[in-house]
């Protein structure tokens, strides 16, 4: 190991306004990818956050991208690959190297004054940074195939759901090939003859979170953890309680769970075992029912976003009890060729196991990463 500034190591620049033009070319910021464009003004480069709430995160582009003005570009001097440098980062904690305290700044006399230590041997910096690589390349293609099983899925939903041309007796579209419609006044639109819509509490087992006391919050594990508005997107816990709960509020894996507050969250719970704190709402099939948490999710987030959408910056929105109420669901009839609910649960299963593995494959590279680098 030998020491040397980061100066020495790569070439800090800060990034630019990006054109207005769209693109295939990424736009980043300090919170990752803000858009496209069609030009660059770096190619494998790393994205270190300049300003703002992001201060200090790191970034990796390997192709073309635009650096933009809230975000420092940072090019290798001393060896082929950026991907060193990129795990050097993130092992030094930039945010805590930011100056002032109203709006957070990092700039690029901070960055190259940093003292670092790293192999003298390019070709040992080399394999670490594969070790490292490997396990992220992983984690993306989890998540790309995620993306991909989710999209199939809507793909789907939307030709059964809401085309209505599931596969009839025949296998053919239902609605094209003249299958039966009625009315339903509730959702003021014809569906398929003999399906049914349902309010989402008869739809659904439906269960809005405990009202955990603060007092009784602690850092220290416990056999019960709580979950918080602000952990649904990332399925993180953020705290647990020495307090006695009912067992109705416990989390089941694949629970599809809404924050009621501010941004109105939505997702599937990972894990077995946590509880839901107050202020959201834990949604799950009834074993009797034909409708799937998939299908709930697909049927749900419109309405979601649209109230989202319709929150001001100055205030923060809510969901009520009123508000869920008033929301139905589509549920088709039995039938031994037409079996959604099988075929969005097998997905959803996919989509969490994926998952699951990525929050393995992540706990072993942050474990890998100081270890390595030192």
């Amino acid at each position: 190991m030998v020491p040397i500034k980061l100066e020495g190591l790569i070439d800090f620049k800060n990034g630019k306004i990006a054109s207005k033009k769209l693109g295939t070319i990424p736009i980043y910021g300090g919170n990752g990818i803000l858009g496209y464009t069609d030009e660059s003004n770096y190619e494998n480069v790393l994205i270190i956050g300049r300003v703002g709430a992001y201060c200090g995160s790191v970034h990796i582009e390997k192709g073309k991208c635009w650096v933009s003005d809230n975000a420092i570009a940072g090019v290798h001097k001393q060896i082929e690959s950026n991907e060193y440098n990129y795990y050097l980062l993130k092992c030094i904690s930039l945010n805590k190297k930011q100056i002032g305290s109203s709006q957070p700044l990092l700039t690029q006399g901070i960055l190259n004054r940093i003292d670092v230590n790293i192999y003298s041997d390019v070709s040992s910096r080399a394999k670490i940074a594969s070790v490292l690589s490997t396990i992220d390349s992983k984690i993306e293609l989890n998540n790309s195939i995620n993306a991909e099983l989710e999209a199939m899925a809507k793909t789907l939903y939307d030709y059964w759901f809401v085309q209505f041309d599931f596969p009839d007796k025949n296998g053919k579209p239902y609605k094209t090939s003249g299958g039966k419609m009625e009315w339903n006044e509730k959702l003021k639109r014809e569906i398929p003859e003999g399906w049914e819509v349902e309010p989402l509490f008869k739809a659904m087992d439906v269960q809005y979170g405990f009202p955990f006391s603060t007092s009784k919050f602690t850092d220290e594990v416990t056999d019960k953890p709580v979950i918080r508005i602000r952990d649904i997107l990332e399925n993180t816990i953020s705290t647990y309680t020495t307090e006695e709960v009912d067992d109705k509020y416990r989390l089941k894996q694949n629970d599809l769970l809404i924050g009621m507050d501010g941004n109105f969250h939505l997702n599937f719970w990972d894990k077995d075992g946590a509880y839901l704190n107050q202020r959201s709402v834990r949604i799950r099939a009834k074993k009797d029912s034909e409708i799937s948490n998939l299908q709930a999710y697909f049927e749900l987030k419109p309405y979601i976003k649209a109230r989202e959408n319709n929150v001001s910056r100055t205030t923060v929105g809510h969901l009520s009890d009123k508000d869920l109420k008033r929301l139905f669901l589509i549920s088709p009839s039995r039938s031994d060729l037409f079996k959604p609910k099988n075929l969005f649960e097998n997905s959803l299963i996919e989509i969490i196991s994926n998952r699951l593995q990525n929050q393995k494959l992540t706990e072993l590279r942050d474990w890998l990463l100081p270890m390595l680098m030192n």
